[in-house]
């Protein structure tokens, strides 16, 4: 059996005790996996420490104990094998669009020449649908949704190994969201690239990840769930609504957080132990047949 491309093992946050108070632990034991190419997504309410999972999944911050393996090798500091496209964009605004993505693609391939560089460039702002001179506007000169495009650009540009999405279109009207949704499903689906998103919209979990992981509230908030969306891609947002499979994950997540997020909250029996893993989208007598356990069973040969 592989072994997951991310291995997050007893991964807590604790912060220092405040004039003669006690210290704060937002989350503990959070122990999961990701493997390869998979999209997941992170919901929980505020803080719970999502940010802060992300922020050391990226070499942003240090837990307090616990760590990460990715790739076989333990997460210190930041580096280019993870991208990172945050909410208030994070652009140079003194430099152009596409000057921006040229400056994250000559740190990553240095050796490379200055033509390929913006030749690589381009095609990723050309994915995300800046053309026609707005890719030589600096970052004031173009719309929220815009800005956004950029940063998903450079990102995927820098060919990261794990791209991380701190709820990148959360300040996005419905449309323009709708929009580059849709562009990063289909630039992430022709890519071999790890993702990890933050997002507080169930309908966004649904429509773009493979599986999204429910977290209690907190302090002493801990990854309870691993919801798997079984519903086969590619997804359509006007189609998807149709598919029984996604309103029984869909009340699911709600029921979570409506009530058992804080019901499970502070519960230490389950610290540890990885998130239980729940199909809603297949628990259903007329969906057995899909279920692991009775899906045919690979009878190997010895050589």
């Amino acid at each position: 059996m592989l072994k997951p491309f991310i291995e997050i093992t007893g991964l807590t946050k604790r912060f220092p005790a405040q004039k003669g108070g006690e210290q704060l632990t937002v989350f503990e034991n959070a122990n999961f996996s990701i493997k390869k190419g998979e999209f997941v997504c992170i919901i929980g309410h505020s803080g719970c420490g999502k940010s802060t999972i992300m922020n050391i999944l990226a070499g942003l911050d240090t837990p307090t104990e616990g760590g990460i393996i990715m790739g076989g090798k333990e997460i210190s500091g930041p580096s280019l094998d993870r991208g990172v496209v945050f909410q208030n964009y994070s652009l140079l605004p003194w430099l152009s669009a596409l000057k921006n993505v040229i400056f994250g693609v000559s740190a990553r391939y240095p050796d490379w020449s200055r033509s390929k560089v913006i030749e690589h460039s381009q095609k990723y702002l050309e994915m995300v649908g800046l053309t026609g001179g707005a890719e030589h506007r600096k970052p004031a000169q173009l719309s929220g949704g815009m800005r956004q495009r950029v940063s998903i650009a450079r990102a995927f540009a820098i060919r990261p190994k794990l791209l991380l999405l701190d709820e990148p279109f959360g300040a996005l009207d419905a449309l323009t969201r709708g929009t580059i949704q849709d562009e990063l499903t289909r630039i992430w689906s022709g890519s071999e690239q790890t993702v990890f998103m933050i997002t507080h919209d169930v309908d966004e979990a649904i429509l773009l990840s493979d599986r999204i992981l429910l977290m209690t509230n907190g302090p002493h908030a801990r990854v309870a769930e691993s919801v798997v969306v079984d519903i086969p891609r590619p997804r359509d947002r006007a189609e998807i609504i149709h598919k029984p499979a996604y309103y029984k994950i869909r009340n699911h997540l709600v029921e979570f957080l409506a009530r058992r997020s804080k019901q499970l909250s502070g519960d230490r029996d389950h610290g540890g132990s990885p998130p239980i893993t729940v199909r809603p989208g297949i628990d259903d007598a007329d969906d057995k047949e899909r279920r692991p356990e009775n899906r045919p069973k690979l009878v190997s040969v010895a050589s």
